[in-house]
């Protein structure tokens, strides 16, 4: 059965020198592959969503700063740490809001400090091993969210998604979308309900891509038909990804998941969010203290329109996420294990918040 899983967005090329990423912002019409090795190259594709889903943009920092560190012409130590520091700090700035991209880049650097008496070579060889040790991580990482999350369903379950956390958005089955994959690849039938996801389509363009090529009962909805589904008895669960967990469970994710869980509540339906350990930042408090990334009014008025939708002089308002109050929210799933409400003490248990 093809899940769809075989897909790898994010890789190094065989000479090692550059990261090969699947450009997402062309699907679902283009398939393209990008060869990046530029400071400035890497840090678009971060920041103009060619690679996208907070796991993904983890495991593409990393390679990142690997590939940044090894064509530097840096041979003494000093040298090579502070240039390292600077494409750090430099691809950090690329999108504010999810977590993964900094711990991973702070797990790189944090290798190069610890290497500090070794030559530059060795530094670079050890940074390579721990680009791809993120990598594998991720991949079991993303089985076991998926084998949580399969407890979650029954057959003929409709599950209403939002955004895309499948693939695509990490490294192999993905978070939010992993059980759905996951119950395909066992012959557990499941329908699903995915929101367009306004503005950037992610939904629309990348999810039903991921579950449709997999063979899933897929069917696309706007944005604002998700009351009506669950009102009509359509949907079971709400499954959604995240990119930054606060200590105290609520959640950020795609603008418009906060909706969604709302009017799950309102109609009694569970609403789930799949993330990997390394999501939660035990830093950050509350939802609160989580900054929300503006992005440019042009992908509200322009984006995927021949013609403009509005006024020029219109303003827009474009926050890229919204945060969802924990109260909303039935359990986070990660690879450790289901957590519930006081989250804050579900973490603790599960040793997750480190």
């Amino acid at each position: 059965m093809n899940t769809g899983c075989e897909i790898i967005n994010v890789r190094l090329n065989d000479a090692g020198d550059a990261v090969v990423i699947i450009d997402q912002s062309l699907l679902p019409n283009e398939t393209r592959y990008l060869t990046l090795r530029g400071a400035g190259e890497l840090y678009e594709a971060i920041a103009e969503l060619r690679v996208r889903g907070a796991p993904a943009i983890g495991i593409f920092a990393a390679y990142a700063l690997y590939v940044l560190a090894a064509g530097s012409a840096a041979t003494r130590y000093d040298e090579f740490y502070d240039e390292l520091l600077k494409n750090k700090a430099y691809l950090d700035s690329s999108r504010p809001t999810a977590v993964n991209l900094r711990k991973m880049l702070d797990r790189m650097e944090a290798l190069a400090r610890s290497m500090s008496s070794e030559s530059v070579p060795r530094i670079i060889e050890a940074m390579r091993r721990e680009a791809d040790a993120i990598y594998d991580e991720d991949v079991a990482m993303c089985r076991a969210i998926s084998e949580y999350g399969l407890t979650l369903v029954r057959p003929g379950d409709g599950i209403l998604t939002h955004c895309n956390a499948g693939p695509l958005a990490t490294s192999r089955y993905g978070t939010g979308l992993g059980a759905i994959l996951l119950a395909k690849e066992r012959g557990i039938e499941l329908r699903a309900y995915c929101d367009e996801t306004r503005p950037l389509l992610q939904g629309a363009r990348l999810t039903t891509f991921e579950l449709y090529k997999a063979g899933v009962d897929t069917t696309l909805i706007c944005d604002n038909m998700a009351s009506i589904v669950m009102r009509e008895g359509k949907i079971n669960a709400c499954f959604v990804g995240c990119d930054r967990v606060a200590a105290n469970g609520d959640a950020a994710n795609k603008i418009g998941t906060s909706g969604v869980a709302i009017l799950a509540k309102h109609y009694g339906i569970p609403f789930y969010v799949f993330c990997p350990s390394s999501t939660i930042d035990p830093n950050c408090a509350t939802g609160g203290d989580i900054e929300i990334e503006q992005r440019a009014p042009d992908e509200i008025k322009e984006k995927f329109f021949i013609k403009p939708s509005a006024l020029p002089e219109v303003k827009c308002y474009n926050p890229a996420f919204d945060v969802t109050d924990n109260a909303l929210i039935t359990a986070i799933i990660t690879e450790r294990g289901i957590c519930r409400a006081p989250y804050a003490e579900s973490f603790a248990e599960l040793g997750l918040l480190v």
